[in-house]
């Protein structure tokens, strides 16, 4: 769907990265090497973005990092596409109605760090989790958004223990 708003597909990859987890930060080089595509075309879209004000730079040593500017008027609004983009916000709307007492959702893996995947992985934080229930949503939601979902249902004193050592993006709390 964003494919056809926007031509480029190191764009694409750009405002998926950076806008999907506020927090995700990169240089040039690392993104050559996750992207596949040449430095020149990334370096091109990063100057574009960071002109226009979307990204945020600073030099640390002799590398350029970039992030996504949350200052930006238009964060939330870009934030928000990358997101019904990926599907996020269909999944989560019908995982948390009817699902049990589920307390938090989060987005873990690939997506949670702006790398592209056709698998969302979420974590969910709750109490008597009706796995049935769940699994059969999970079933239509991939038909919906045209990708694999995986799910880690943990309890709420698990979580800290979880997170410790998994990005990750919270994107839905009770």
């Amino acid at each position: 769907m964003l494919q056809s708003l926007i031509t480029s597909k190191t764009r694409l990859k750009l405002l998926l990265k950076f806008f999907l987890n506020k927090d995700t930060r990169s240089y040039l080089r690392n993104l050559e090497t996750e992207f596949g595509e040449s430095t020149n075309a990334i370096r091109m879209e990063l100057n574009r973005l960071e002109s226009a004000g979307l990204l945020n730079a600073q030099t640390e040593g002799n590398k350029k990092f970039f992030q996504a500017n949350t200052e930006h008027p238009l964060y939330a609004d870009i934030h928000n596409i990358v997101k019904k983009t990926i599907g996020i916000d269909r999944i989560v709307e019908q995982v948390v109605s009817n699902v049990g007492d589920l307390d938090e959702a989060y987005l873990i893996g690939d997506l949670a760090i702006g790398k592209e995947s056709k698998v969302v992985d979420l974590l969910l934080i709750g109490q008597n989790i009706n796995r049935t229930y769940l699994s059969e949503l999970v079933q239509k939601a991939e038909k919906h958004i045209e990708r694999r979902l995986r799910y880690l249902v943990l309890n709420p004193d698990e979580k800290d223990a979880y997170l410790e050592n998994n990005e990750s993006l919270l994107i839905w709390k009770a």
